[in-house]
């Protein structure tokens, strides 16, 4: 017969991988809102965009679930040392999601109005950021889902690719406003989504930062590897 106190041992494990599966839930939810968001602008798909800024309602509900649940964990089951670095880093996770997801709502509302616009080039460039940024963030899930330290690491270190498709984009859409004044409302909005996934892929490396202190409670060096150069860059006008 099982005893009480291995009842409550075996609860609160229940509880524990209750919010790691709400985690992995509110993970593919995000990864889907960014892939949809990105198709939807690619092939000027105003449906599919207004189907994202939907969904986004979903993903703050999780959000507000994951934090409910894990507070009732921490005023019931007062955890220590590794579970409650665990807990924090649920909260810390679910908020940078809900990040995502707003980013990603946010460029679904854009290309609806770049989808009215006059195309420009072939947004190659954005299917290939978006790519990266979702497989840094399913690795970062995966690497919360598997107390895997290692592979949050390697994601944390992940971020310059990211940012260097970013710094291409950026040129290429001013040049584009340089060329063509009729340009500049259709450049102007890619740049925000452009901006929009250079922030999800930031916020993918803060989850795998916040996995890495859970399961070795330790941190990562302040200053992750950044390539974002669109600060400083100078464009000719066409002579």
């Amino acid at each position: 017969m099982e005893t009480q106190s291995e009842h409550i041992v075996r609860s609160y494990d229940e509880q524990l991988r209750k919010v790691r599966d709400m985690l992995a839930r509110m993970g593919g939810l995000a990864e889907r809102q960014v892939n949809d968001a990105t198709v939807a602008l690619v092939r000027r798909d105003a449906t599919l965009a207004a189907e994202v800024i939907g969904r986004d309602a979903a993903l703050d509900q999780l959000e507000r679930e994951v934090e409910s649940f894990c507070i009732r964990i921490l005023a019931t089951r007062q955890p220590m040392a590794i579970d409650l670095r665990f807990i924090v880093t649920a909260m810390k996770v679910a908020h940078n999601l809900e990040r995502i997801g707003d980013y990603a709502r946010n460029a679904a509302k854009r290309s609806i109005v770049v989808a009215q616009q006059p195309t420009l080039g072939s947004l190659n460039g954005f299917s290939r950021m978006a790519r990266l940024v979702q497989e840094n963030l399913k690795a970062a899930i995966d690497a919360l889902v598997n107390d895997d330290a290692e592979a949050a690491a390697r994601v944390w270190g992940n971020d310059e690719p990211v940012d260097d498709v970013y710094n291409g984009i950026f040129r290429e859409m001013l040049t584009f406003m340089m060329e063509d004044p009729r340009n500049i409302t259709a450049a102007t909005h890619l740049l925000f989504i452009a901006k929009n996934l250079e922030r999800i892929g930031d916020h993918a490396t803060n989850i795998a930062e916040t996995v890495h202190y859970a399961v070795r409670g330790d941190s990562l060096p302040d200053e992750r590897p950044k390539a974002d150069s669109s600060a400083y860059a100078v464009v000719r006008p066409p002579e």
